[in-house]
C-alpha cells in the first residue's frame, strides 16, 4: 500500500504542480500539504476529496489502494457484428486509462469512439461507448467479465442499428490483437 504522502508527491510531479499550486487547488494552506508530504497529518475527509480531485486520483487512489484489476495501457477491441447478413470481426486499438474503479477506453486507429467502463467485484466491467457525434449507430453499452490474470476481457455489447433495431453480439478487450481475436472466436464457438 502506498503512503499518502508518496501519493502526493508523485502525481504533484507528474501534474507539475508545486506544493504552492496543489494548496491553492485543494483550498489548503501550502503548511497543510507540507504536513501531509512529511506524514506528519492526515486530511480530513473534506480536505481528502479536494485533494483528490486536485490531484485528480479517486479517494481510494489517494489513500494509496491500488485498484484490484489494472487496466491502464494500449489493449485491443474485437467485436463480432453482421454486416450485409455475414458476421465480421472487427478488431480495433483502444487506449485504456483507469482512475480507480473508472476506466475511460479510447479508439487509437481509425473508426473514432471512446467510452467509459466501471470496474465492479468479480471483476466485471459495464459501461458504454460512443463513436464521433452524429453516428447513431456506433453507440451502446458494453458487459465484460475480466479474467483471472486481467490480460483479456469477454462479453457482448448492445446497440441499436441503422434501423433502430436493438442488436447485439460478442466483445473482447486483450493486450494483443492475436488474443482479442481468439477470446473472440472462442465466445462465438
Amino acid at each position: 500500500m502506498e503512503a499518502l504522502r508518496d501519493v502526493i508527491r508523485r502525481r504533484s510531479r507528474a501534474l507539475g504542480l508545486t506544493q504552492q499550486a496543489l494548496a491553492d487547488k485543494a483550498g489548503v494552506h501550502v503548511r497543510q500539504i507540507r504536513r501531509y508530504e512529511s506524514g506528519e497529518q492526515q486530511p480530513v475527509l473534506g480536505v481528502a476529496v479536494k485533494l483528490a480531485a486536485a490531484l485528480g486520483v479517486t479517494l481510494d487512489e489517494l489513500a494509496g489502494l491500488a485498484p484490484a484489476v489494472a487496466l491502464d495501457g494500449e489493449w485491443w477491441a474485437a467485436r463480432a457484428v453482421t454486416i450485409d447478413g455475414h458476421p465480421v470481426t472487427v478488431t480495433l486499438p483502444v487506449r485504456l486509462t483507469q482512475h480507480g474503479s473508472t476506466v475511460e477506453l479510447e479508439a487509437t486507429g481509425s473508426g473514432a469512439w471512446r467510452g467509459e467502463l466501471r470496474l465492479w467485484s468479480g471483476p466485471m466491467l459495464t459501461g458504454w461507448y460512443a463513436g464521433p457525434a452524429g453516428d447513431e449507430r456506433s453507440r451502446g453499452t458494453l458487459l465484460l467479465r475480466v479474467a483471472e490474470d486481467g490480460a483479456t476481457a469477454e462479453g457482448r455489447w448492445v446497440g441499436i442499428a441503422g434501423d433502430d433495431a436493438i442488436v447485439t453480439g460478442h466483445a473482447a478487450l486483450a493486450r494483443t490483437r492475436a488474443e482479442a481475436q481468439r477470446t473472440l472466436a472462442i465466445l462465438a464457438a
